[in-house]
């Protein structure tokens, strides 16, 4: 069972940050505290989620030590989604903590504005991820991979 969890429903996020389910890209980063991953939805190659190793469903559940780390690991990891995806106009920082209406493992998805994303779908912000969850596709494995160790490369 992962860090803090409970007797609960399986939790996705905790399942893919200790290993029980496949990882695309691997882990790009790891502290005490937070790991960070590429997303495994569809919004795109370079979308990064942040997310505390111990499952908590709200900032407010946050320790001092995890939200004291969180400002400047997403500032980090922001930059070299940056530095590493090409096209990027853009990097979105969203929380995000639902799954089926049920509050779920929080975390922060990390998403490059690339032009040719905001031109295929014609939209932008919250519309933009709500175009790309529509079309249903997720990004090549082989691109996840190689985004993901271009990130490891960086000193995030």
């Amino acid at each position: 069972m992962s860090r803090g969890a409970a007797a609960r429903s399986p939790c996705l996020a905790c399942e893919l940050a200790d290993g029980r389910a496949e990882l695309p890209g691997g882990t790009v980063l790891r502290t005490a505290l937070w790991t960070v991953e590429h997303c495994v939805g569809p919004l795109g190659v370079g979308t990064l989620v942040v997310k505390p190793l111990r499952h908590v469903t709200g900032v407010h559940e946050l320790t001092g030590a995890e939200a004291a780390e969180l400002g400047p690991l997403l500032s980090r990891v922001s930059g070299a989604v940056r530095e590493v995806v090409e096209d990027c106009e853009q990097v979105y920082v969203c929380l995000w903590s639902h799954a089926g209406r049920v509050p779920g493992h929080l975390h922060f998805v990390v998403q490059p504005a690339r032009t040719a994303d905001l031109d295929r779908h014609d939209a932008y912000g919250p519309a933009l991820q709500t175009a790309q969850f529509a079309a249903g596709e997720a990004p090549e494995p082989g691109a996840v991979a190689e985004v993901c160790e271009r990130l490891r490369g960086l000193p995030v």
